[in-house]
């Protein structure tokens, strides 16, 4: 089993920004007004933020890091790690995580890497990050997470259009021997169901053709081309009310920790129907379980900085807490953490680019 614990590192802070454009729901063209309000009381999801045509996911995270960065009052030259955990990165060559060094100003001492992870990514990221940090060899590091998922989608695709949103987040990290957060987590993957929820062409097995642009219609409110994300919602559905509540249980198990005693259960912001089952099955009380998708959707990786960002500034500024996360991604990559707060956790308000 994929278990691991991070210690010696302190989350120092968390910053989100979203695009401008605001999206709402009830403007959808192709549903009629009573569809629409079904689908917002299923779904939850009200509007969300698009990203403009040359706005890249590494921007709304770039706008996000010099914030924080700021804010901490760090110097740049003390941060020898940056991890940018995306699918929409800037290029298919080079990594992201390079021209963010650059844009930053982070010195060439720095070590920078990205991380091909969607919804999962955060969280991956978390483990990833802390573990590289935990040693105390490299002292700072920044975690960059986000998509601009609206890129992907068809707008006559309800099963897509009318749930992704755009966003990007930083999470800054240090080594700290003495007042660190303790990080468990639990890691499963299934990649059996990969074609659930998947970009058929333009990677190196599917490249781009002219019939990647053709636009096919497979019914019930679906037509795409083969260069948009394909997401089967009934098998998603099923697999995450499964894995997630497994994942979950097997953290709380492994790491005897008493889900009673959680101050707060933060999921990937899927969606209102999923998020409900999952919290419904593990038994979570309802004002422990913070949602961001009614004003932003389905952010993908940046969804739980986002809840974190948006629901809990106060608290992880002025508290010590004792989260849970647990999210899902395309893979089908599963993860979940505790994350054991020794407070102090600053979060930037939300900005807007």
């Amino acid at each position: 089993m994929a278990f691991l614990t991070v210690n010696n590192v302190k989350i120092k802070g968390i910053s989100a920004c979203v695009p401008a454009e605001t999206v709402k729901t009830q403007d959808y063209q192709l549903l009629s007004e009573e569809e629409i309000q079904k689908y917002i009381v299923s779904t939850g999801i009200e509007e969300r933020r698009r990203a403009k045509e040359d706005q890249c996911t590494s921007d709304l995270c770039c706008v996000a890091a010099e914030k924080l960065i700021s804010e901490l009052g760090w110097d740049k030259q003390d941060i020898d790690l940056l991890v940018f955990a995306s699918h929409t990165g800037d290029y298919k060559l080079p990594s992201t995580s390079c021209t963010l060094q650059q844009r930053l100003g982070l010195p060439t001492t720095c070590m920078a890497f990205d991380i091909n992870h969607g919804c999962s990514g955060y969280v991956y990221g978390l483990s990833i990050i802390g573990n590289l940090l935990s040693a105390g060899t490299i002292k700072k590091g920044l975690l960059l997470v986000g998509n601009t998922q609206s890129k992907n989608v068809s707008y006559y695709d309800q099963s897509t259009y009318l749930i992704f949103g755009d966003a990007g987040s930083v999470t800054a990290l240090e080594y700290d021997p003495h007042n660190y957060d303790i990080m468990n987590f639990h890691f499963m993957t299934d990649g059996s169901e990969f074609g659930s929820v998947y970009i058929p062409d333009g990677g190196y097995r599917h490249p781009i053709t002219p019939e990647s642009f053709v636009m096919e219609d497979f019914g019930n409110g679906i037509k795409r081309n083969r260069t948009h994300l394909k997401m089967d919602g009934t098998d998603v559905f099923s697999f995450a009310n499964s894995y997630l509540p497994k994942s979950v249980k097997s953290l709380a198990e492994h790491y005897a920790i008493d889900t009673d005693n959680i101050d707060y259960f933060v999921m990937h912001q899927a969606n209102q129907f999923l998020c409900e089952k999952v919290r419904k099955k593990l038994k979570i009380d309802p004002a422990k379980t913070p949602y961001s998708f009614p004003k932003f959707g389905n952010t993908s990786g940046a969804s739980i900085p986002l809840t974190m960002v948006c629901k809990l500034s106060d608290e992880l500024a002025n508290k010590k807490l004792n989260l849970l996360l647990t999210t899902i991604g395309g893979g089908f990559s599963i993860a979940s953490a505790q994350i054991k707060t020794a407070g102090n956790i600053h979060c930037s308000e939300l900005l807007i680019d």
